[in-house]
């Protein structure tokens, strides 16, 4: 089980209290599709995705980033027990959709920076250990299937 400090907690409340879902989702998944094309290949209905511009401009990568975002509410609501609150969604990307697990930390990566870019001078040091440490225990928790 993950110990969480005091301010870990409400620092991850307060992020995801203040998260425009849509916009950092969106943002989030897109950068992730841009920055690592590789990652394009479980998204080929979404249709064009040949360049930034195409990709920052699909509706359907706008709702899935918003869908993924809204995901980890899961995780805030559940911080004492993460892998267990996303065991489904852990087989459901192992055995049905066979994501790729390091994917999770790539898109982990795009989040934290879309969250830094939206926080400025807010996302401190600790802010960013705090976060970095919970979607490290998520993205811990959807490889779970995987093991």
């Amino acid at each position: 089980m993950v110990e969480w400090t005091e301010f870990e907690r409400a620092t991850i409340q307060d992020i995801f209290s203040k998260m425009d879902y849509d916009s950092v989702g969106h943002n989030a998944l897109a950068r992730c599709l841009v920055v690592y094309p590789w990652t394009q290949r479980y998204f080929a209905k979404f249709g064009n995705l040949y360049n930034a511009a195409a990709i920052m401009g699909n509706p359907m990568v706008a709702a899935h980033g918003a869908v993924v975002l809204r995901g980890l509410d899961k995780a805030v609501k559940n911080m004492d027990n993460i892998k267990t609150a996303y065991a489904e969604l852990s087989v459901l990307h192992s055995e049905k959709l066979q994501v790729d697990p390091d994917n999770f930390r790539l898109l982990a990566d795009c989040l934290t920076i879309v969250v830094a870019a939206k926080l400025g001078s807010g996302f401190t040091a600790d802010v960013q250990a705090a976060f970095q440490k919970f979607l490290a225990v998520v993205t811990a928790a959807l490889r779970k299937q995987y093991q």
